[in-house]
């Protein structure tokens, strides 16, 4: 695992001392330790390899804290997918910290656990710990490997929005601690599933134009399958709260990514079906990953830092953020 170049820090934050308590007694009561149990990938002990059996369900669920630094962008996105099967769960879980164009994936983990009544829920991991109160929510995300840690805690919730198939989307205020450094800003809890026998949902983006304006849209299916993929989208801008049923978010420009055969998406256009909703975006850096498969054509994930201008009824704004693009 690559370890991050984020600053040392002997802190944790008085939250999540106080927060890690209840962790605990959540993870202790519901997993019956504080690690989760592996399970055997051979034949031992009767067990079936977990790779082996089908998935049933996929289960995704994304944080992306973001906050703007002058001329700059400073993102934390967190990504973890859970692959139900029959009698256990594959977690993968994913970070990276991204500030000032440059991208570092500091965090990846792919472990199984036993089946679960709730294959939904996200686990902690080795360097991965998670700030829960009563009633599953998550209230932060704390990396930490030995004296390097990175934490995001989540405030009040700005915005929730939910879509036609069961996603939610909320918009909180939000902090991240880097070293002693406190970076205020705002997170975006992406929560959605499909079935094995659906499409696999869309790509996605949340963008903010300073204080006032926030934007989210959603595919939902992937690009490159029978149909394209229609976005939904949903906007606060001041006190208005804005939603568009059918959006287009058509690619303009792309390029090849060679180690997944795969072309990528580089630039964007917004256009709304009724017209109360354009824009333009760019990307301004990424990081892309090829995954696994038989090939020749392998899954391939991009994170890119975006910006450009949308216009709407409310007027026209500068916008940027973060649009995560996938095929699986």
């Amino acid at each position: 695992m690559n370890i991050p170049r984020f600053p040392v820090s002997r802190r944790l934050s008085a939250l999540v001392r106080r927060s890690l308590l209840v962790l605990s007694a959540v993870l202790l009561s519901a997993c019956g330790g504080s690690e989760p149990e592996a399970l055997p990938s051979d034949g031992e002990n009767g067990s079936t390899d977990a790779s082996e059996q089908k998935v049933q369900r996929t289960y995704e669920r994304s944080f992306a804290f973001m906050a703007e630094l002058g001329d700059s962008l400073l993102l934390v996105p967190w990504i973890m997918r859970n692959e139900a099967r029959a009698d256990s769960v594959t977690r993968e879980a994913g970070g990276w910290l991204a500030r000032g164009g440059e991208w570092e994936p500091f965090y990846h983990e792919r472990w199984s656990t036993p089946g679960d009544r709730a294959p939904e829920r996200i686990l902690p991991h080795r360097s991965l710990s998670l700030v829960v109160r009563d009633g599953g929510v998550v209230d932060g995300l704390l990396f930490q490997d030995g004296l390097r840690n990175l934490e995001i805690l989540m405030g009040e919730v700005l915005a929730a929005w939910v879509g036609p198939n069961g996603e939610t989307l909320d918009v909180m205020r939000g902090s991240a601690y880097l070293s002693d450094e406190r970076v205020d800003g705002r997170v975006v809890d992406v929560s959605r599933s499909w079935s094995a026998e659906g499409p696999p949902a869309g790509d996605w983006a949340f963008l903010i134009s300073g204080d006032s304006v926030e934007l989210a849209l959603a595919g939902d299916v992937e690009h490159g399958l029978d149909r394209d993929p229609v976005y939904r989208g949903w906007a606060q801008i001041g006190a208005e709260d804005l939603v568009w049923p059918e959006v287009d978010l058509a690619w303009t420009d792309r390029e090849g990514f060679p180690p997944a055969r795969r072309d990528v998406p580089t630039a964007w256009r917004i256009r709304s079906g009724d017209g109360s909703l354009t824009g333009t975006l760019e990307s301004v850096s990424s990081e892309t990953q090829a995954g696994e498969g038989p090939g020749p054509l392998l899954p391939v994930r991009a994170l890119v830092e975006v910006s450009g201008e949308i216009t709407t009824v409310e007027g026209r704004f500068p916008v940027r953020g973060l649009l995560i693009h996938e095929r699986r």
